[in-house]
């Protein structure tokens, strides 16, 4: 039904065509601060995908899968689903990547990796097996990072990988499963050769605004950790509220400076240092949450995605 002119005059319509109009005037201003090649999607990217209210409906939509990818499933003996990905016509035994994916704790599938995992497989010349572990908040701490580990140890025992250069890594929350993970390989003594920590969600303590966040802000946060952690223990669940750093796997960081998670990502990588642990930093300037997965095409996201294979290719080649 069309409205009448009367409601067009409404105090309230017009509070709201004025406050869009204001959203719309900022980030036009904004613009600059943001990488070229991000400029045109970062007006029109939402500062925040997934709430409580639209979960069903994001959790649906990431489960699109893309059927062109070769991919092999097993499940492990725990039950845990993970998705194989081998070098064509490769042989004998290779180096391993463990990935694991993002969604905020909260959505998401190891499906969505497909691409990537292939890419790093090929390009770095390594297995990559990808993780489909449980989502909160049906399944809160400690479901997924149990989910990790499970696969972790079926890698370790399977004869085509070796052992001896198995890397770990994810992104966003995948990246701070990732970071979990390594304590847990540490005190099972588990030598890993890298945690490669794809702008990682590493501290629920994280919730300043800023406008010029897309697609993870503080709102998603706070929902993210509070659906994850559920009465768990922060200091055990949380990584960087650890303080046991010494004897992690070597590091390697990469988040874009207007992300989100970059002051929390560049903290936990001084205190690795001062931990005694080796971490490279790469930060991405103009850079917001999840930039790669949303313009996979642009050179930024490209030349991203080379250092990320030579992070790995560097932690996985034989002494």
């Amino acid at each position: 039904m069309l409205q009448s002119p009367r409601n067009h005059r409404n105090p309230a319509c017009r509070r709201d065509r004025a406050n869009s109009l204001h959203v719309v005037l900022n980030r036009w201003r904004m613009r600059n601060d943001f990488a070229p090649d991000l400029r045109r999607l970062a007006l029109i990217a939402p500062a925040q995908i997934v709430s409580r209210r639209t979960l069903p409906v994001v959790r649906r939509l990431s489960r699109v899968r893309n059927g062109r990818t070769p991919v092999t499933t097993v499940t492990t003996p725990s039950g845990v689903e993970v998705r194989v990905f081998r070098p064509a016509h490769s042989s004998g035994r290779l180096p391993g990547l463990l990935w694991i994916h993002g969604g905020g704790y909260v959505m998401g599938s190891a499906a969505q990796d497909d691409r990537w995992a292939r890419a790093m497989s090929e390009r770095v010349g390594i297995e990559v097996v990808s993780v489909d572990y449980r989502l909160a908040p049906e399944h809160p701490y400690p479901a997924a990072i149990e989910d990790c580990l499970d696969a972790l140890r079926w890698m370790i025992d399977q004869p085509d990988i070796d052992a001896t250069r198995i890397a770990i890594g994810g992104n966003s929350a995948g990246g701070g499963l990732a970071a979990a993970l390594a304590f847990r390989a540490r005190d099972e003594g588990v030598e890993l050769r890298l945690q490669l920590l794809t702008y990682p969600m590493l501290d629920d303590r994280t919730r300043k605004p800023d406008p010029r966040h897309r697609l993870w802000n503080a709102s998603a946060n706070v929902f993210g950790w509070s659906s994850y952690l559920g009465g768990a223990d922060t200091g055990e669940a949380v990584p960087a509220r650890r303080t046991d750093l010494a004897g992690l796997p070597p590091a390697w960081i990469g988040v874009g400076t207007l992300d989100l998670f970059s002051t929390e990502d560049r903290g936990y990588a001084d205190r690795l240092r001062t931990a005694g642990v080796e971490c490279q930093v790469d930060e991405v300037c103009g850079a917001f949450h999840g930039f790669d997965i949303v313009a996979p095409r642009t050179s930024i996201a490209q030349d991203f995605f080379a250092r990320q294979c030579d992070a790995v290719r560097r932690a996985l080649a034989h002494d």
